[in-house]
Protein backbone atom coordinates (compact mmCIF):
# COMPACT_ATOMS: atom_id res chain seq x y z
CA UNK A 1 0.00 0.00 0.00
CA UNK A 2 2.87 2.39 0.55
CA UNK A 3 4.46 1.56 -2.00
CA UNK A 4 1.98 2.21 -4.34
CA UNK A 5 1.23 5.45 -2.77
CA UNK A 6 4.91 6.60 -3.44
CA UNK A 7 4.43 5.53 -6.96
CA UNK A 8 0.87 7.48 -7.63
CA UNK A 9 2.99 10.67 -5.69
CA UNK A 10 5.65 10.66 -8.14
CA UNK A 11 5.05 8.71 -11.57
CA UNK A 12 2.97 11.74 -12.84
CA UNK A 13 3.97 12.63 -16.09
CA UNK A 14 7.72 14.31 -15.35
CA UNK A 15 7.23 16.84 -18.20
CA UNK A 16 3.84 18.13 -17.66
CA UNK A 17 5.32 18.21 -13.67
CA UNK A 18 7.88 20.16 -14.25
CA UNK A 19 6.11 22.94 -16.95
CA UNK A 20 3.08 23.37 -14.10
CA UNK A 21 6.12 23.83 -10.99
CA UNK A 22 8.05 26.40 -13.30
CA UNK A 23 4.44 28.68 -14.17
CA UNK A 24 4.25 28.41 -9.72
CA UNK A 25 7.47 29.61 -9.22
CA UNK A 26 7.28 32.62 -11.25
CA UNK A 27 4.38 33.12 -9.60
CA UNK A 28 6.37 32.79 -6.81
CA UNK A 29 8.68 35.24 -7.27
CA UNK A 30 7.06 38.77 -6.57
CA UNK A 31 4.69 37.38 -3.78
CA UNK A 32 7.93 36.47 -1.49
CA UNK A 33 9.95 39.38 -2.55
CA UNK A 34 6.58 41.43 -1.60
CA UNK A 35 6.43 39.52 1.71
CA UNK A 36 9.45 39.69 3.08
CA UNK A 37 9.95 43.20 2.68
CA UNK A 38 6.60 43.38 4.72
CA UNK A 39 8.34 40.92 7.54
CA UNK A 40 11.34 43.63 7.52
CA UNK A 41 14.05 41.15 5.50
CA UNK A 42 15.77 41.01 2.49
CA UNK A 43 14.25 39.30 -0.66
CA UNK A 44 16.95 36.86 -0.21
CA UNK A 45 15.75 35.72 3.10
CA UNK A 46 12.23 34.56 1.78
CA UNK A 47 13.64 33.31 -1.63
CA UNK A 48 16.26 30.93 0.61
CA UNK A 49 13.82 30.12 2.68
CA UNK A 50 11.36 28.77 -0.10
CA UNK A 51 13.86 26.76 -2.39
CA UNK A 52 14.45 25.09 1.08
CA UNK A 53 10.73 24.60 2.24
CA UNK A 54 9.78 23.65 -1.56
CA UNK A 55 12.41 20.77 -1.66
CA UNK A 56 11.42 19.48 1.63
CA UNK A 57 8.22 19.22 1.57
CA UNK A 58 8.05 17.77 -1.38
CA UNK A 59 9.03 14.75 0.41
CA UNK A 60 7.32 15.39 3.98
CA UNK A 61 4.40 16.74 3.22
CA UNK A 62 0.67 15.60 3.20
CA UNK A 63 -0.88 17.18 -0.18
CA UNK A 64 1.14 15.95 -3.47
CA UNK A 65 1.28 19.21 -5.83
CA UNK A 66 0.72 21.91 -3.36
CA UNK A 67 3.21 24.90 -2.94
CA UNK A 68 4.54 25.86 0.10
CA UNK A 69 6.69 29.01 0.28
CA UNK A 70 7.77 31.84 3.24
CA UNK A 71 5.10 34.21 2.24
CA UNK A 72 1.34 35.13 3.49
CA UNK A 73 0.18 36.00 6.99
CA UNK A 74 3.60 34.58 8.56
CA UNK A 75 5.47 37.52 7.55
CA UNK A 76 2.95 39.54 9.16
CA UNK A 77 3.17 37.85 12.30
CA UNK A 78 6.95 38.01 12.35
CA UNK A 79 7.68 41.84 11.80
CA UNK A 80 7.10 43.40 14.82
CA UNK A 81 9.92 40.72 16.11
CA UNK A 82 12.37 41.33 13.45
CA UNK A 83 11.66 45.46 14.20
CA UNK A 84 11.90 44.53 17.91
CA UNK A 85 14.95 41.72 18.33
CA UNK A 86 16.63 41.17 14.69
CA UNK A 87 16.84 38.57 12.62
CA UNK A 88 18.50 35.84 14.68
CA UNK A 89 15.23 35.80 16.73
CA UNK A 90 13.36 35.50 13.57
CA UNK A 91 15.41 32.32 12.93
CA UNK A 92 15.36 30.79 16.19
CA UNK A 93 11.11 31.70 16.33
CA UNK A 94 11.40 29.63 13.18
CA UNK A 95 12.78 26.83 14.18
CA UNK A 96 10.55 26.51 17.45
CA UNK A 97 7.38 27.41 15.27
CA UNK A 98 8.63 24.38 13.19
CA UNK A 99 9.22 21.79 16.27
CA UNK A 100 5.46 22.86 17.35
CA UNK A 101 4.26 21.76 14.02
CA UNK A 102 5.99 18.65 14.22
CA UNK A 103 4.06 18.22 17.38
CA UNK A 104 0.95 18.97 16.36
CA UNK A 105 1.28 16.15 13.84
CA UNK A 106 2.35 13.85 15.97
CA UNK A 107 -0.45 14.94 17.73
CA UNK A 108 -2.96 14.79 15.21
CA UNK A 109 -4.49 18.29 15.13
CA UNK A 110 -5.19 18.32 11.65
CA UNK A 111 -8.50 16.54 12.48
CA UNK A 112 -9.44 20.06 13.60
CA UNK A 113 -10.11 21.09 9.53
CA UNK A 114 -13.36 19.58 9.77
CA UNK A 115 -14.75 22.33 12.06
CA UNK A 116 -13.86 24.17 8.80
CA UNK A 117 -17.32 24.78 6.84
CA UNK A 118 -17.38 24.98 3.10
CA UNK A 119 -18.65 28.76 3.59
CA UNK A 120 -15.42 29.79 5.71
CA UNK A 121 -13.05 27.43 2.95
CA UNK A 122 -14.81 29.44 0.39
CA UNK A 123 -14.41 32.77 1.81
CA UNK A 124 -11.12 32.32 2.28
CA UNK A 125 -10.31 31.36 -0.73
CA UNK A 126 -12.07 34.71 -2.34
CA UNK A 127 -10.50 36.93 0.47
CA UNK A 128 -7.28 35.99 -0.89
CA UNK A 129 -8.05 35.99 -4.77
CA UNK A 130 -8.73 39.92 -3.50
CA UNK A 131 -5.37 40.26 -1.30
CA UNK A 132 -3.89 39.05 -4.56
CA UNK A 133 -5.14 41.12 -6.72
CA UNK A 134 -4.71 44.35 -4.18
CA UNK A 135 -0.87 43.36 -4.22
CA UNK A 136 -0.61 43.52 -7.45
CA UNK A 137 -2.01 47.63 -7.86
CA UNK A 138 0.82 49.35 -6.66
CA UNK A 139 2.96 48.05 -9.95
CA UNK A 140 -1.00 48.79 -11.82
CA UNK A 141 -1.96 52.27 -10.62
CA UNK A 142 0.41 55.35 -11.40
CA UNK A 143 2.25 53.32 -14.32
CA UNK A 144 2.95 54.70 -17.98
CA UNK A 145 1.45 53.78 -21.15
CA UNK A 146 4.18 51.40 -22.00
CA UNK A 147 3.64 49.13 -18.40
CA UNK A 148 0.11 48.86 -19.18
CA UNK A 149 1.01 47.57 -22.34
CA UNK A 150 2.76 44.83 -21.29
CA UNK A 151 0.22 44.10 -18.93
CA UNK A 152 -2.57 44.12 -21.40
CA UNK A 153 -0.25 41.74 -23.69
CA UNK A 154 0.67 39.46 -21.10
CA UNK A 155 -3.09 38.91 -20.19
CA UNK A 156 -3.71 38.51 -23.96
CA UNK A 157 -1.02 35.73 -24.35
CA UNK A 158 -1.88 34.36 -21.13
CA UNK A 159 -5.89 33.74 -21.97
CA UNK A 160 -5.70 33.61 -26.18
CA UNK A 161 -2.37 31.02 -26.19
CA UNK A 162 -3.94 28.24 -24.88
CA UNK A 163 -6.84 28.80 -27.92
CA UNK A 164 -3.97 27.66 -29.94
CA UNK A 165 -1.93 25.15 -27.91
CA UNK A 166 -1.53 24.04 -24.09
CA UNK A 167 1.76 21.91 -24.66
CA UNK A 168 3.60 24.76 -23.02
CA UNK A 169 2.13 26.79 -20.40
CA UNK A 170 0.94 30.41 -21.11
CA UNK A 171 2.28 32.25 -18.70
CA UNK A 172 5.83 31.24 -19.39
CA UNK A 173 5.39 32.36 -22.66
CA UNK A 174 4.42 35.25 -21.74
CA UNK A 175 7.44 35.68 -19.35
CA UNK A 176 9.26 34.54 -22.78
CA UNK A 177 7.89 36.78 -25.13
CA UNK A 178 7.90 40.33 -22.92
CA UNK A 179 11.13 39.81 -21.50
CA UNK A 180 12.62 39.24 -25.25
CA UNK A 181 10.56 42.17 -26.25
CA UNK A 182 12.16 44.30 -23.21
CA UNK A 183 16.02 43.36 -23.74
CA UNK A 184 15.92 43.82 -27.62
CA UNK A 185 13.94 46.61 -27.81
CA UNK A 186 15.66 48.43 -24.61
CA UNK A 187 12.15 49.21 -23.22
CA UNK A 188 12.34 51.46 -19.87
CA UNK A 189 10.51 49.46 -17.57
CA UNK A 190 10.51 47.81 -13.88
CA UNK A 191 12.13 44.68 -13.66
CA UNK A 192 12.98 41.82 -11.20
CA UNK A 193 15.88 43.33 -10.02
CA UNK A 194 14.25 46.57 -9.15
CA UNK A 195 12.00 45.00 -6.41
CA UNK A 196 15.38 44.08 -4.31
CA UNK A 197 18.28 42.21 -3.86
CA UNK A 198 18.12 38.44 -5.39
CA UNK A 199 20.86 35.63 -3.32
CA UNK A 200 24.44 35.43 -5.22
CA UNK A 201 25.02 32.54 -3.55
CA UNK A 202 23.71 28.90 -2.11
CA UNK A 203 22.15 29.08 1.32
CA UNK A 204 24.44 27.96 4.21
CA UNK A 205 23.42 26.08 7.49
CA UNK A 206 23.83 27.87 10.66
CA UNK A 207 22.33 27.77 14.05
CA UNK A 208 20.53 30.68 14.72
CA UNK A 209 22.91 33.33 16.40
CA UNK A 210 20.85 33.88 19.78
CA UNK A 211 22.07 32.97 23.43
CA UNK A 212 20.25 30.33 24.74
CA UNK A 213 18.78 31.43 27.53
CA UNK A 214 15.84 31.52 29.33
CA UNK A 215 14.85 34.98 28.10
CA UNK A 216 15.65 34.34 24.56
CA UNK A 217 12.34 31.42 25.02
CA UNK A 218 10.14 34.29 26.58
CA UNK A 219 10.69 36.55 23.50
CA UNK A 220 10.13 34.09 20.79
CA UNK A 221 7.86 31.86 22.68
CA UNK A 222 4.55 34.17 21.65
CA UNK A 223 5.49 34.51 17.88
CA UNK A 224 6.56 31.02 18.03
CA UNK A 225 3.42 30.04 18.21
CA UNK A 226 1.47 32.57 16.42
CA UNK A 227 4.14 31.49 13.27
CA UNK A 228 2.70 27.66 13.36
CA UNK A 229 -0.87 28.48 14.31
CA UNK A 230 -1.02 30.74 11.24
CA UNK A 231 1.02 28.62 8.92
CA UNK A 232 -1.09 25.75 9.82
CA UNK A 233 -3.99 27.41 9.44
CA UNK A 234 -3.00 28.27 5.68
CA UNK A 235 -1.57 25.18 5.03
CA UNK A 236 -4.81 23.17 5.92
CA UNK A 237 -6.60 25.17 3.95
CA UNK A 238 -4.50 25.24 0.95
CA UNK A 239 -4.64 21.43 1.13
CA UNK A 240 -8.53 21.43 1.40
CA UNK A 241 -8.73 23.72 -1.83
CA UNK A 242 -6.87 21.11 -3.44
CA UNK A 243 -8.58 18.64 -2.83
CA UNK A 244 -10.93 19.63 -3.91
CA UNK A 245 -9.80 20.84 -6.84
CA UNK A 246 -8.22 17.22 -7.88
CA UNK A 247 -10.90 15.28 -5.89
CA UNK A 248 -8.51 13.57 -4.11
CA UNK A 249 -7.50 13.27 -0.36
CA UNK A 250 -4.43 14.42 1.66
CA UNK A 251 -3.06 13.27 5.27
CA UNK A 252 -3.94 17.12 6.83
CA UNK A 253 -1.66 15.44 10.23
CA UNK A 254 1.47 14.85 8.02
CA UNK A 255 0.82 17.77 6.00
CA UNK A 256 1.36 19.21 9.43
CA UNK A 257 4.45 17.17 10.31
CA UNK A 258 6.14 17.73 6.62
CA UNK A 259 5.08 21.77 7.14
CA UNK A 260 7.29 21.62 10.47
CA UNK A 261 10.21 19.83 9.57
CA UNK A 262 10.49 22.24 6.13
CA UNK A 263 10.25 25.00 8.63
CA UNK A 264 12.91 23.99 10.78
CA UNK A 265 15.11 23.29 7.59
CA UNK A 266 14.56 26.92 6.22
CA UNK A 267 15.20 28.11 9.59
CA UNK A 268 18.80 26.77 9.81
CA UNK A 269 19.83 27.79 6.57
CA UNK A 270 18.60 31.45 7.10
CA UNK A 271 15.14 31.86 6.27
CA UNK A 272 12.11 32.59 7.57
CA UNK A 273 8.86 30.33 7.99
CA UNK A 274 6.32 29.77 5.37
CA UNK A 275 3.37 27.97 4.92
CA UNK A 276 1.11 26.55 2.01
CA UNK A 277 0.31 28.98 -0.89
CA UNK A 278 -2.86 28.67 -2.22
CA UNK A 279 -2.42 31.03 -5.15
CA UNK A 280 0.50 29.40 -6.57
CA UNK A 281 -0.69 26.25 -5.83
CA UNK A 282 -3.94 27.14 -7.86
CA UNK A 283 -1.80 27.40 -10.90
CA UNK A 284 0.43 24.31 -10.48
CA UNK A 285 -2.79 22.63 -10.32
CA UNK A 286 -4.36 24.16 -13.15
CA UNK A 287 -1.53 23.53 -15.74
CA UNK A 288 -1.46 19.93 -14.82
CA UNK A 289 0.78 19.31 -11.23
CA UNK A 290 -0.56 16.13 -9.72
CA UNK A 291 2.54 14.72 -8.00
CA UNK A 292 5.39 15.56 -5.93
CA UNK A 293 7.59 16.42 -8.53
CA UNK A 294 6.07 19.87 -9.17
CA UNK A 295 6.86 20.58 -5.35
CA UNK A 296 9.96 19.22 -6.28
CA UNK A 297 10.44 21.07 -9.27
CA UNK A 298 9.31 24.61 -8.12
CA UNK A 299 11.67 24.65 -4.95
CA UNK A 300 14.72 23.55 -7.39
CA UNK A 301 13.94 25.73 -10.15
CA UNK A 302 13.73 28.63 -7.98
CA UNK A 303 17.39 28.17 -6.64
CA UNK A 304 18.21 27.82 -10.30
CA UNK A 305 16.65 30.61 -11.30
CA UNK A 306 17.76 32.94 -8.48
CA UNK A 307 21.57 31.73 -8.14
CA UNK A 308 22.25 30.30 -11.63
CA UNK A 309 19.87 32.29 -13.96
CA UNK A 310 20.31 35.47 -12.33
CA UNK A 311 21.70 37.85 -14.65
CA UNK A 312 18.59 36.91 -16.83
CA UNK A 313 15.92 36.34 -14.30
CA UNK A 314 16.41 39.83 -13.22
CA UNK A 315 15.67 41.05 -16.74
CA UNK A 316 11.97 39.89 -16.63
CA UNK A 317 9.52 42.55 -16.60
CA UNK A 318 7.73 43.23 -13.47
CA UNK A 319 4.36 43.63 -15.84
CA UNK A 320 4.98 39.93 -17.02
CA UNK A 321 4.88 39.07 -13.42
CA UNK A 322 1.94 40.94 -12.46
CA UNK A 323 -0.11 39.74 -15.61
CA UNK A 324 0.78 35.99 -14.31
CA UNK A 325 -0.85 37.23 -10.32
CA UNK A 326 -3.77 39.10 -11.96
CA UNK A 327 -4.67 35.73 -13.95
CA UNK A 328 -3.96 33.57 -10.58
CA UNK A 329 -6.35 35.93 -8.41
CA UNK A 330 -8.83 35.52 -11.42
CA UNK A 331 -8.62 32.29 -11.09
CA UNK A 332 -8.61 31.52 -7.46
CA UNK A 333 -12.12 33.59 -6.60
CA UNK A 334 -14.89 31.37 -6.73
CA UNK A 335 -16.62 32.87 -9.05
CA UNK A 336 -20.08 30.54 -8.34
CA UNK A 337 -20.03 31.60 -4.87
CA UNK A 338 -21.80 34.86 -6.33
CA UNK A 339 -24.70 33.16 -7.82
CA UNK A 340 -25.16 31.27 -4.72
CA UNK A 341 -25.30 33.74 -2.73
CA UNK A 342 -29.44 33.93 -3.22
CA UNK A 343 -29.61 30.38 -3.44
CA UNK A 344 -27.90 29.04 -0.25
CA UNK A 345 -29.02 29.63 3.09
CA UNK A 346 -28.82 33.03 4.65
CA UNK A 347 -26.26 32.01 7.45
CA UNK A 348 -23.75 30.16 5.14
CA UNK A 349 -23.85 33.33 3.10
CA UNK A 350 -23.07 35.39 6.06
CA UNK A 351 -20.20 33.48 7.33
CA UNK A 352 -19.09 33.54 3.71
CA UNK A 353 -18.93 37.28 3.58
CA UNK A 354 -18.06 38.27 6.76
CA UNK A 355 -14.76 35.86 6.34
CA UNK A 356 -14.47 37.84 3.33
CA UNK A 357 -14.35 40.85 4.91
CA UNK A 358 -12.53 40.41 7.92
CA UNK A 359 -9.82 39.04 6.20
CA UNK A 360 -9.21 41.38 3.72
CA UNK A 361 -9.59 44.65 5.90
CA UNK A 362 -6.90 43.03 8.17
CA UNK A 363 -4.94 41.46 5.64
CA UNK A 364 -5.01 38.09 8.10
CA UNK A 365 -5.98 35.03 6.70
CA UNK A 366 -6.03 33.29 9.74
CA UNK A 367 -7.90 36.34 11.66
CA UNK A 368 -10.76 35.88 8.82
CA UNK A 369 -11.03 32.19 9.25
CA UNK A 370 -10.81 32.23 12.88
CA UNK A 371 -13.72 34.61 12.81
CA UNK A 372 -15.67 32.73 9.67
CA UNK A 373 -15.47 29.16 12.37
CA UNK A 374 -16.61 30.85 15.30
CA UNK A 375 -19.55 32.90 13.42
CA UNK A 376 -20.41 29.32 11.94
CA UNK A 377 -20.54 27.78 15.54
CA UNK A 378 -22.56 30.20 16.56
CA UNK A 379 -25.23 30.10 14.06
CA UNK A 380 -25.00 26.18 13.84
CA UNK A 381 -25.84 26.30 17.32
CA UNK A 382 -28.73 28.66 17.25
CA UNK A 383 -29.74 26.48 14.34
CA UNK A 384 -30.05 23.50 16.44
CA UNK A 385 -31.18 24.86 19.76
CA UNK A 386 -34.72 25.87 17.36
CA UNK A 387 -34.88 22.09 16.59
CA UNK A 388 -36.12 21.24 20.09
CA UNK A 389 -39.63 20.22 20.72
CA UNK A 390 -41.51 19.63 23.38
CA UNK A 391 -45.12 18.61 22.83
CA UNK A 392 -47.97 18.11 25.48
CA UNK A 393 -50.51 15.37 25.40
CA UNK A 394 -53.36 15.54 27.72
CA UNK A 395 -55.50 12.83 28.83
CA UNK A 396 -57.95 13.59 31.92
CA UNK A 397 -59.31 10.59 32.07
CA UNK A 398 -55.86 8.57 32.96
CA UNK A 399 -54.86 12.28 34.73
CA UNK A 400 -51.92 11.86 32.76
CA UNK A 401 -49.81 14.79 31.08
CA UNK A 402 -47.39 13.81 28.71
CA UNK A 403 -44.41 16.14 27.74
CA UNK A 404 -42.92 14.50 23.93
CA UNK A 405 -39.54 15.60 23.65
CA UNK A 406 -37.61 15.54 20.68
CA UNK A 407 -33.93 17.19 19.30
CA UNK A 408 -31.07 18.10 21.38
CA UNK A 409 -30.46 19.32 24.19
CA UNK A 410 -27.57 21.46 25.29
CA UNK A 411 -26.37 24.53 26.81
CA UNK A 412 -27.76 26.45 24.01
CA UNK A 413 -31.57 24.80 24.02
CA UNK A 414 -32.12 23.95 27.58
CA UNK A 415 -33.83 26.80 28.53
CA UNK A 416 -36.25 26.54 26.17
CA UNK A 417 -36.30 23.14 27.57
CA UNK A 418 -37.53 24.15 31.16
CA UNK A 419 -40.10 26.94 30.45
CA UNK A 420 -41.59 24.29 28.05
CA UNK A 421 -42.91 22.49 31.07
CA UNK A 422 -45.68 24.00 33.06
CA UNK A 423 -46.24 23.66 36.79
CA UNK A 424 -50.00 25.20 37.28
CA UNK A 425 -50.92 23.07 34.22
CA UNK A 426 -49.83 19.97 35.82
CA UNK A 427 -51.38 20.09 39.09
CA UNK A 428 -53.50 17.21 40.13
CA UNK A 429 -51.95 15.55 36.97
CA UNK A 430 -49.72 12.37 36.89
CA UNK A 431 -46.27 14.09 34.64
CA UNK A 432 -44.43 11.67 31.94
CA UNK A 433 -42.01 13.30 30.32
CA UNK A 434 -40.68 11.47 27.24
CA UNK A 435 -37.21 11.90 25.84
CA UNK A 436 -36.97 9.01 23.52
CA UNK A 437 -36.44 11.22 20.60
CA UNK A 438 -34.37 13.48 22.71
CA UNK A 439 -30.13 13.35 23.36
CA UNK A 440 -29.08 15.35 26.56
CA UNK A 441 -25.20 16.43 25.64
CA UNK A 442 -23.81 18.18 28.44
CA UNK A 443 -24.15 19.02 32.08
CA UNK A 444 -26.13 22.27 31.10
CA UNK A 445 -28.43 19.87 29.25
CA UNK A 446 -28.69 17.73 32.64
CA UNK A 447 -29.13 20.14 34.76
CA UNK A 448 -32.21 21.63 32.92
CA UNK A 449 -33.99 17.95 33.52
CA UNK A 450 -32.96 17.77 36.98
CA UNK A 451 -34.16 21.16 37.07
CA UNK A 452 -37.74 20.04 35.61
CA UNK A 453 -38.09 17.09 37.81
CA UNK A 454 -36.95 19.11 41.02
CA UNK A 455 -39.97 21.93 40.17
CA UNK A 456 -42.69 19.18 39.94
CA UNK A 457 -41.28 17.46 43.18
CA UNK A 458 -41.38 20.76 44.59
CA UNK A 459 -45.11 20.86 43.88
CA UNK A 460 -46.45 17.35 44.94
CA UNK A 461 -46.60 16.73 40.95
CA UNK A 462 -45.27 13.02 40.34
CA UNK A 463 -43.37 12.71 37.62
CA UNK A 464 -41.43 9.91 35.34
CA UNK A 465 -39.09 10.12 32.97
CA UNK A 466 -39.20 7.54 29.98
CA UNK A 467 -36.78 6.99 26.86
CA UNK A 468 -33.66 8.28 28.00
CA UNK A 469 -30.62 6.99 25.34
CA UNK A 470 -27.51 4.80 26.78
CA UNK A 471 -25.41 7.48 26.17
CA UNK A 472 -27.52 10.34 27.80
CA UNK A 473 -28.01 7.87 30.66
CA UNK A 474 -24.37 7.33 31.82
CA UNK A 475 -23.99 11.23 31.41
CA UNK A 476 -26.90 11.90 33.80
CA UNK A 477 -25.31 8.92 36.19
CA UNK A 478 -21.76 10.44 36.16
CA UNK A 479 -22.55 13.51 36.95
CA UNK A 480 -25.17 12.47 39.78
CA UNK A 481 -27.81 14.23 38.98
CA UNK A 482 -31.03 14.72 40.99
CA UNK A 483 -32.78 12.35 38.80
CA UNK A 484 -33.15 8.65 39.98
CA UNK A 485 -31.91 6.70 37.29
CA UNK A 486 -33.92 3.62 38.43
CA UNK A 487 -37.04 5.74 37.59
CA UNK A 488 -35.89 5.94 33.79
Amino acid sequence: MQFNSIRRDWSANPTREMLAGAVATFALIPEVIAFSFVAGVDPQVGLFASFIIGIVIAFTGGRPAMISAAAGSVALVAAPLVHAHGLAYLFAAGLLAGILQILFGLLRLGVLMRFVSKSVRTGFVNALAILIFGAQLPHIIGGDWLAYGMLAAGLVIIYVLPLLTKAIPSPLICILVLTAASISLQLPVMTIADLGKLPDSLPIFGWPAVPLTLETLKIIAGPALAIAMVGLLESMMTASVVDDLTGTPSSKNRECTGLGIANTAASLFGGIAGCGMIGQTVSNVKYGGRGRFSTLFAGAFLLVLMVLLKPWVSQVPVAALVAIMVMVSIDTFDWSSLKTLVIHPKMSSVVMLVTVLVTVLSANLALGVAVGVLLSGVFFTFKVARLLQVKMERNDDTRCLTYRVSGQVFFASADVFVEAFDIEEANGMNVLIDVTQAHFWDITAVAALDKVVDRFNAHDIPVTVIGVNDASATLIGSLNGGINLKDI
